[in-house]
């Protein structure tokens, strides 16, 4: 697949691109052959995936695109039935022509031609055409055979049910990769002398009508590479099979003085014991190492096979904080790779979680050590004084960066450490954070709460209490039964200041309630943690995961915060979902995600809820954690996603002849959730710089408007769009600004130009808001026919763009452009329906045929002569 995806996109990118070595992580659980050792490769960073089926989709190859037009993707997503069943490539074309299909979206952040939803449209003359790059693909309408009637396919522009449009099998047009890729005659990406602007695909719509090619040649990909010289074909690919070995980690804390400071080392201790206890996957290796002007080892690797492995690891957690002022963090580390080589001599596939809050200028010494060793190391900075070269080794490392600012909500410690995760993509290994809640507890007052163990979980629970003063809190715990736990049925460690309950076997599904009374004289802060494991290998739970889009911007440049939230690949919806950014100083910010394709949410309702994040206090670090709720009484999981599928085309026309291909498979429905669910993620650390000390002019315009609507209601217009911002998409904007042109490319490129609509009565809304505003065509009909390019008669169309300004005259950028029918077409015509098609074996279309031109690449007839040598940026890895 990959061999021939390589030489298909070397030829597609007029030579410049190919794929050249490729790394394939072959599970742990398969039976180890002479594989190389993963070093810091695993699954959670992989450009593709092979798992399960996706939804109602079924074998859909699939990319997760979670930003905008340009930006890469999360992941390329194949079932093994499409990898392995060859029946499939009637419908979806070649395997490794689908690749670069998906691989087009994965890297250079381009969208699909076609539009299922929108399977067609009427162009600017008059005429109904089908959803399609470049227009230059034909085919002809079909009826279904019992569904469509016999006046034909097309009424009044609209399309009876059961009508359909096939392609012919032989074209004469080469483009486009991103609509149908199956197509024999299909080598290219659409580009401006081909692209069509005028087809309601996501393309035009996320891309501001720009070309896939366009799009693609803007890439550091290829901005600035040049074409291969000569005809010969770079050399294929070559392949590395990669497997993890044992799963070794070591922990490795700072324990300087200044850990005494503000409960730091008291928030690792808990942090690390519930990690310890819960968090790490069983057969895990763990070894601990201490370090402050030194390091030390305080246990050598053990395995995790049993609940008195974990505590006796818990025992040697350190207890308290050295006299010593002085932070060597490469001794630290240096000590953690000896621990970790003791099992196998080499560091490669280990996994190391530093914490620190030192202020180490000297950690560069150890960067290229750190970097070569083939460990994931993650990182966790405490307070502002730690140094931000910390989170320079989790990069190059391929690890996590977390940061606890002092002031920070003391859960963020335990939410840090949870987030860590073997990356072996098991999720029915892994732990999973159902309740972080941390209140200020008045002296005789109590924190009462209750926390859903939805039925997709329940496995191996734990419920964490922590506290700030000598003794617990009285703790009251009651099961959905109404079964009653107190504070003596809890493992109490004073040391630590914490209380812990875990259930064996499957803890009952339902509402949990927690009482915690604050029986001491003074106000203190109570913990509450909550986690648990999959119930079931049969029942994915859901998940969250959070991210900031970059790990550090320059002021005044927004930061796009995400929660991709799932069940197994099933996106779920209508989830409350809340993110906390803290920075290093000041109060936190809450914001609500949001999953409406508006502002910085790129596709609706495909599980991936986003906001940007502008409020920045200080320049520094912030911190992010998401929370998760959803209630039962509220559908859940939707079982189709949205964009970046490779089409499976349902049949051709070839040499006069229906060709259909089987009914594409279906996957099975998810299950819904009866109880509802929570979740908890921490989603690492970002750095913001440049940000002004006093106050500031505002900066921050409304967000474009990228979901406009518009459809002809008799002699009026009615436009529907979600309402951006004051800031992006936050507050309310203060008015809009419509502008029509029946020229689409006058109104993109020239929209000051365009003719004004009169918005006097057009009050913006709040942001998120779904807006609708009708105005009659007859205010504007004379000034479209005069306008510069041509006659109104001649276009029976109009397009429509609008933009957003702020109270400070801010405006946003211009929407995508909608279009206006302004006719009813008059080019209906009878549709044949397949059985007079097969009996007749005569095709009639409507206003298409097909002329025979077969285009065919000779890429790999040329595959034995002698490759040359190749220049190093012209290779894309696949991981």
């Amino acid at each position: 697949m990959i061999t021939e995806a390589s030489f298909y996109l070397f030829n597609a990118t007029k030579r410049r691109v190919f794929f050249r070595n490729i790394q394939i992580l072959i599970p742990a659980t398969w039976t180890a052959h002479n594989y190389s050792k993963v070093k810091q490769e695993s699954y959670e960073k992989a450009n593709v995936i092979v798992t399960e089926q996706n939804g109602v989709h079924g074998d859909d190859p699939y990319t997760l695109q979670h930003r905008g037009c340009g930006k890469e993707g999360k992941y390329i997503h194949f079932t093994p039935s499409f990898l392995l069943n060859d029946e499939l490539a009637a419908g979806y074309g070649s395997r490794g022509r689908v690749f670069v299909h998906e691989w087009a979206h994965l890297r250079w952040g381009v969208f699909d031609e076609y539009n299922h939803d929108k399977p067609f449209y009427m162009n600017g003359r008059n005429e109904i055409q089908v959803t399609r790059c470049s227009s230059d693909i034909t085919g002809v309408f079909v009826c279904e055979k019992g569904l469509c009637p016999q006046e034909g396919c097309i009424i009044s522009k609209l399309f009876r049910e059961g009508c359909t449009f096939l392609y012919n099998s032989t074209q004469n047009a080469t483009g486009s990769i991103m609509f149908m890729q199956s197509l024999s005659s299909v080598v290219e990406f659409c580009n401006a002398s081909t692209h069509n602007r005028e087809a309601p695909n996501l393309q035009n719509q996320v891309c501001s009508l720009r070309s896939t090619w366009d799009v693609i040649t803007g890439s550091s990909d290829l901005n600035h590479s040049l074409p291969m010289s000569g005809v010969e074909l770079p050399p294929p690919p070559t392949f590395s099979l990669m497997q993890a070995g044992d799963k070794v980690l070591c922990l490795v804390m700072d324990v300087s003085r200044k850990m005494a400071e503000a409960d730091r080392l008291l928030r690792l201790q808990q942090a690390a014991e519930l990690y310890l206890m819960q968090v790490v996957e069983v057969h895990t290796f763990v070894g601990i190492v201490t370090f402050d002007s030194k390091g030390a080892i305080r246990a050598q690797l053990q395995q995790i096979n049993s609940a008195d492995d974990r505590k006796l690891l818990v025992s040697y957690l350190p207890t308290t904080a050295s006299t010593e002022e002085g932070v060597d963090t490469c001794a630290g580390i240096k000590r953690g790779f000896e621990v970790i080589e003791k099992r196998n001599g080499r560091a490669d596939g280990s996994v190391m979680i530093l914490v620190t809050s030192g202020a180490d200028e000297h950690i560069n010494n150890c960067l290229l050590t750190a970097m070569s060793s083939g460990s994931t190391i993650h990182s966790i900075a405490l307070g502002s004084s730690a140094v931000r070269k910390l989170e320079e080794l989790s990069h190059l490392t391929g690890g996590l960066k977390f940061f606890i600012p002092d002031e920070s909500n003391p859960n963020r410690m335990t939410e840090a450490f949870s987030r860590i995760s073997s990356g072996t993509g098991d999720i029915f290994q892994q732990s999973l954070q159902l309740e972080s809640v941390c209140e200020t507890v008045q002296p005789q007052h109590q924190l009462l709460n209750s926390v859903t163990v939805d039925s997709a979980v329940g496995n191996d629970t734990i419920f964490v209490v922590m506290w700030q003063t000598s003794g617990p809190p009285e703790i009251i715990l009651l099961d959905p039964s109404g079964r009653k736990y107190n504070t003596s049925d809890f493992v109490i460690n004073l040391a630590f200041r914490t209380a812990i309950i875990q259930f064996p076997g499957t803890a009952k599904p339902g509402h949990w309630t927690y009482i915690l009374n604050n029986t001491h004289r003074s106000p203190q802060a109570l913990k509450v943690t909550v986690a648990s494991r999959a119930s079931s290998l049969a029942v994915s739970p859901a998940t969250v995961e959070a991210f900031a889009e970059r790990d550090s911007t320059y002021f005044p440049q927004p930061v796009i915060i995400y929660a991709n939230v799932r069940k197994g690949l099933y996106p779920i919806l209508n989830a409350t979902v809340v993110a906390t950014v803290e920075p290093e100083a000041g109060d936190p910010i809450v914001l609500q995600l949001l999953d409406n394709g508006a502002g910085a949410d790129v596709i609706k309702r495909d599980g991936i809820y986003s906001r940007y994040f502008f409020s920045f206090a200080v320049s520094g670090r912030y911190s992010l954690t998401v929370h998760v709720h959803h209630s039962p009484s509220i559908s859940t999981l939707d079982h189709s996603v949205p964009g970046s599928h490779a089409m499976y085309v349902p049949g051709y026309i070839a040499n006069d002849n229906i060709q259909m291909n089987a009914p594409k498979k279906t996957g099975h429905r998810g299950v819904e959730e009866q109880w509802g669910f929570s979740r908890v993620s921490s989603g690492g650390s970002f750095s913001v710089l440049g940000v002004p000390a006093g106050p500031h002019p505002d900066m921050f315009p409304p967000c474009k408007i990228t979901d406009l609507e518009a459809i002809k209601a008799e002699e009026d217009v009615i436009l529907s769009w979600t309402a951006p911002g004051e800031n992006f998409d936050q507050g309310q904007a203060t008015s809009y600004e419509i502008r029509m042109s029946k020229n689409l490319q006058s109104i993109r490129d020239n929209f000051n130009n365009a003719i004004l609509v009169n918005t006097s009565e057009l009050n913006p809304q709040q942001a998120g808001t779904r807006e609708i505003f009708t105005f009659s065509l007859k205010l504007v009909t004379s000034e479209l026919e005069h306008e510069p390019d041509g006659k109104m008669q001649e276009n029976h169309v109009v397009y429509v763009a609008m933009r957003a300004v702020d109270q400070n005259s801010l405006k946003s950028d211009v929407s995508n452009i909608a279009l206006v029918s302004l006719s009813v077409s008059q080019n209906s015509a009878p549709a044949l329906s397949r059985d007079e098609l097969i009996l007749k074996g005569v095709l009639v279309a409507v206003g298409l045929i097909a002329m025979v031109c077969l285009i065919i690449v000779a890429a790999h007839c040329t595959l034995n002569r002698k490759k040359r040598a190749l220049k190093k940026d012209n290779v894309t890895k696949l991981l």
